[in-house]
């Protein structure tokens, strides 16, 4: 193992570096903040059987600056994302997100503190920047652990590799956290978990759930514009599900709203539609319906041929990505249970798709994307961008009109008015 502490040292690192594949493992200098407010102690990299440990923050090390570590080797490490709020490089592969394609689970590495991790944090669990005072040596100890996980894994799924996946999906959650949330006290930021049982993220940090933030309870009030000529605008798809579903077995809606439309075919007002229509779409079609109902009885031929496939395959295919769900990897499962999962799956990819449409066009406003949430965006907009800006991340969502999109903006999260008039 080598620290590199001079410039003679660094330049012998960098040229190996970049010239073979690495594995590379940040230590943050906080482990209870959040990736993007605490600053890197030190970096751990492998590079074939060569080890090497660049600090930056530590007591026990001359600390160099961060070097240029860009190039075009293979870079693998435990999580992309909490690496991305550090240094910005290209061809990442997150072995935790190869490890989930091939086993819908994460990686397990509870076990790989050192006992000296163990005492630091209990004894002195209420001192910040921890890290920069346990001895490097347990470090580099903890990191050799991880290291052998992450070359298993590889060794065993490295087929399972989803470039596309890999980048798209990462890289816009690390964009969406790293614009955070301004509240009345403080900024904050919110952290993606991609690693459930769908796919769909769920997204919490420092006792906040954002993806459940409740709307009538005043939950969302503290979330206000960071700009002094700011508002928050969230952008809520109609009839989501609904509407991905439809696009998925060639039923053409109308325009308007999906919940009025149903209404009609029910012959029942908008909010009983609307309760009717989640209750068929998640739960049980009756007869009645698949018989009358063209939508649903498409939706219900389509569970049946997804059910079948699945039975027949072992496994299912997203559309957008081409990630595989495999029967092995799931349990009690049934037809309706499966259509719900391949819902969710689809609702996170279209979004994912949207949002690597979308990231490119508006990263040079003064705007901030900064929440994503099952079927709404939030903005925190600032006004000088005007409302062409808006219109453009509206035109992006919708994807040529196929998903409409209702507006509604307000000083703060919780006291929103429906703008959507303002876009006919």
């Amino acid at each position: 193992m080598k620290i590199i502490e001079n410039n003679n040292d660094l330049k012998v690192f960098l040229k190996l570096y970049k010239n073979k594949d690495s594995i590379i493992i940040p230590i943050f200098s906080d482990e209870n903040k959040h990736s993007y407010d605490t600053e890197i102690s030190l970096l751990y990299i492998q590079i074939e059987n060569d080890e090497f440990i660049l600090p930056f923050n530590h007591s026990e090390a001359l600390n160099i600056d961060v070097p240029d570590l860009n190039s075009q080797t293979k870079k693998y490490t435990y999580d992309k994302k909490r690496l991305s709020h550090f240094i910005k490089l290209d061809n990442v592969i997150d072995v935790n997100l190869l490890h989930y394609m091939a086993t819908n689970k994460p990686l397990d590495i509870d076990d790989i503190d050192t006992n000296a991790h163990n005492f630091f944090n209990m004894r002195y669990y209420k001192k910040d920047n921890l890290n920069t005072i346990i001895p490097v040596m347990k470090h580099l100890e903890k990191c050799r652990k991880l290291v052998r996980v992450l070359k298993d894994t590889v060794k065993n799924y490295a087929e399972h590799v989803k470039m596309s996946y890999n980048n798209d999906v990462l890289d816009n959650l690390t964009y969406v956290e790293s614009n955070g949330l301004q509240t009345t006290d403080t900024m904050v930021h919110s952290e993606y978990n991609i690693y459930t049982s769908t796919g769909r993220p769920s997204n919490r940090f420092g006792g906040i759930n954002f993806a459940a933030l409740n709307k009538s309870d005043g939950s969302r009030k503290p979330f206000i514009s960071r700009f002094k000529n700011g508002v928050l605008v969230e952008m809520d798809f109609d009839g989501y599900h609904l509407r991905l579903i439809a696009d998925k077995i060639g039923y053409k809606f109308p325009k308007g709203s999906v919940h009025e439309h149903m209404a009609k075919l029910y012959g029942v007002d908008y909010n009983e539609a609307k309760g009717l229509s989640f209750q068929y779409l998640y739960g049980f079609i009756p007869d009645e319906i698949k018989k009358n109902n063209k939508y649903f009885n498409k939706v219900n031929d389509y569970i049946n041929i997804l059910w079948s496939e699945y039975n027949s395959k072992e496994f299912i295919v997203s559309d957008i990505y081409n990630k595989k769900i495999y029967k092995k990897n799931l349990t009690d499962m049934n037809a309706n249970k499966l259509f719900n999962y391949t819902i969710q799956l689809m609702e996170t990819e279209n979004n994912m798709k949207a949002l690597s449409n979308l990231i490119p066009e508006i990263k040079d406003y003064k705007s901030k994307l900064v929440l994503y949430s099952y079927d709404s965006f939030l903005l925190d907009f600032n006004m000088e961008d005007g409302l062409n800006y808006l219109k453009k991340v509206k035109k992006i969502l919708e994807q040529d009109g196929k998903f409409p999109v209702k507006v509604s903006w307000g000083l703060n999260y919780h006291e929103m008015k429906d703008i959507t008039e303002k876009f006919v």
